[in-house]
Parts: structure tokens; C-alpha cells; sequence
């Protein structure tokens, strides 16, 4: 990530004092548990993209920072959440807070980096970037409710699916890249051309992190979630749709009834990569990518650019 660290290196370490600063409480236990998300942290990708669209279009500034601040405040709270969810033991290789403190305090953790970070903006009068990020919540929220609507009916429509995942993923970090533009540029139109953007690129890196869960390296978090949770992604979404029709029976009767079984877990998984269901994501997930990367080569050539177009590469070819 060298061009990135060359573009933003200098605004990346004054960003580590506001996170470290925004993650502490009088509260003995709330500190203690905001310091260990400190130290699992993860790459912290989105505030990179609010802090490199907020220079695309000029000098990062103290609104820059805020929106940094507040979309990782937001998305670790989300973490927090999902691994509740989830029941979920493990985030980032690390025992969950869930793990360690139980429910109770996890959601509670949650919704207070939730309430510090919408407290941020209205204190400081940044009430478009408060805008922007009110409007991805509720995308958000409206995602995941969809999610647990249709894993019920077990949805093998592809179109669904990507409402889904935009609501999920695509939609916060379409609203890092836009409250960062938004917080230097002048023009909406450039604003909202990087809002699509980020929204491209967040469906890519949904499908790329969808892929992780058919694979079997260590990626921080226990794969095969989705299928033990019934939730069909885009993989076996296509092969469900492409295969015969006693196989389908067959792979819908393992997420139905044995998505605990390693055995029929590992035959679902063969199926789906015969079948082209790993081939097909992989190819939606690069077309997702270039369609960002060509939005991103609408703006005139620069350092910035350039660091920008290595954090899309970097967010689609990880390897966990």
C-alpha cells in the first residue's frame, strides 16, 4: 500500500490519535472493552477511503477527520452486533466481545460507539455528514432485516441477493466515500459520482468476502457461517439456479437440514465449485470492480487517484 501511504501517510497517523481518543471511557468496563477493540482493530479501510476522496478534492480538514472517525466508530459497532447475531466466538482471528463479556455488554458497547459517533457530528454542526451516514443506517438496518425475511424462504433470486448485500455492505462504504468528498468538494455531482463509487466497489468486496466462506484457510473468522445460518449467497445463489433439478433438491435439503454436518458441508462446496458457482462470483466481483475503477478514472489523473485505485485492488484481491 505504498501509494496510499504516500498520499495520506501523514493524515493516517493523526487519525490513530482521534480513533485511540474516541475509543476510551470514564467507565471501567466500557474502557476496557473499547481498548481491546483498539487492539483488533482491523485495516481500517474505510476511514482510508473517506480520508482519499476527501483529498481527491482538496485539503483534508477537521470535517474529513469526523467523517473518517465516525464511519469506523460505525462500522465496529455493526461488528459488535453481527457477532451477537451470529453467536459468533471469534472477529479478526481474536475472541468476540460477545466471547469475553457476554451479550448484555456487547450490545450495549455497540450502541454507545453508535450514540459517540452521531454525538460527533451534532456537536461539531456537521450536519451533512450526519446526513449521509443517518441514511446509510437505515439502508443498513433495512439490509439485514431483508436478509433474515428471505433466509427463511431460502431466496435464490440474484437480484435480491444484491439488494441485500447493498443494504448490508455496499451502502456505508457508498457513505465514507461520499462524506469524505463531501467534505472538500464543491460540485454534488463529483459528491455523488464518488458515492457510486464506493457503492461498486462495496458490492465487490461483499462477494469477495462471500467467497471466504467456501474456502478453508484461516481468515479471522469461522467459515461456512453463511451456509450453517441458511443465508444463500451469491456462489450457490447461482448454482442453485444452473443445476439439474435433483441436485438442486439435494443442496437445498443440506442448508435446510445438515448445514452442521462437515460431510455434507464439504459435499455443497464441491457442488458449488463444479458447477462454476465460485467462477461466476469471482467474475460479478471483477465487473463490480471496474465499473468503480472507471467512476474513478472520470476524475482528472493524480497521486490521489492513484492511491485510490490501489486501495480498490488491495479491497478485492485480500486474502482474508
Amino acid at each position: 500500500m505504498k501509494l496510499i501511504k504516500a498520499a495520506i501517510g501523514t493524515e493516517l497517523t493523526s487519525f490513530e490519535e482521534y480513533f485511540r481518543e474516541a475509543f476510551e471511557s470514564d467507565v471501567f468496563l466500557l474502557d476496557k472493552i473499547l481498548r481491546y477493540l483498539t487492539l483488533q482493530k482491523g485495516k481500517q479501510m474505510r476511514p482510508m477511503f473517506v480520508l482519499l476522496c476527501a483529498k481527491l478534492g482538496g485539503e483534508i480538514n477537521q470535517q474529513s477527520f469526523r467523517a473518517a472517525l465516525v464511519v469506523e466508530m460505525l462500522h465496529t459497532s455493526s461488528l459488535v452486533h453481527d457477532d451477537i447475531v451470529d453467536d459468533s466466538m471469534l472477529r479478526r482471528g481474536a475472541f468476540s466481545v460477545n466471547a469475553l463479556w457476554k451479550n448484555n455488554a456487547a450490545v450495549l458497547t455497540g450502541n454507545v460507539l453508535f450514540s459517540k459517533s452521531i454525538s460527533l457530528l451534532l456537536d461539531n454542526g456537521d450536519h451533512r455528514t450526519l446526513e449521509i451516514f443517518s441514511d446509510s443506517i437505515k439502508k443498513v438496518i433495512e439490509g439485514e432485516l431483508l436478509q433474515i425475511g428471505k433466509s427463511k424462504k431460502l431466496n435464490f433470486d440474484e437480484e435480491v441477493y444484491y439488494e441485500i448485500i447493498n443494504g448490508k455492505t455496499a451502502t456505508l462504504l457508498a457513505a465514507a466515500c461520499k462524506a469524505g468528498a463531501a467534505s472538500t468538494f464543491e460540485d454534488d455531482a463529483q459528491v455523488q459520482k464518488l458515492y457510486e463509487f464506493g457503492e461498486n466497489l462495496g458490492i465487490a468486496f461483499q462477494i469477495k468476502d462471500d467467497l471466504f466462506d467456501y474456502g478453508k484457510a484461516e481468515v479471522g473468522k469461522p467459515t461456512r457461517n453463511d451456509i450453517k445460518e441458511k443465508k444463500l449467497t451469491l456462489p450457490l445463489i447461482y448454482t442453485l439456479n444452473n443445476c439439474d433439478r435433483r441436485l438442486r433438491k439435494k443442496l437445498i435439503r443440506i442448508v435446510k437440514h445438515k448445514s452442521t454436518d462437515e460431510a455434507s458441508l464439504d459435499y455443497l462446496v464441491s457442488e458449488v465449485e463444479r458447477h462454476g458457482g465460485l467462477k461466476y462470483a469471482e467474475d460479478k466481483m471483477l465487473e463490480y470492480r471496474s465499473k468503480s475503477i472507471a467512476l474513478l478514472h472520470e476524475f482528472p489523473p493524480s497521486e490521489t487517484r492513484d492511491a485510490l485505485e490501489e486501495l480498490v485492488k488491495f479491497t478485492t484481491e485480500r486474502a482474508k
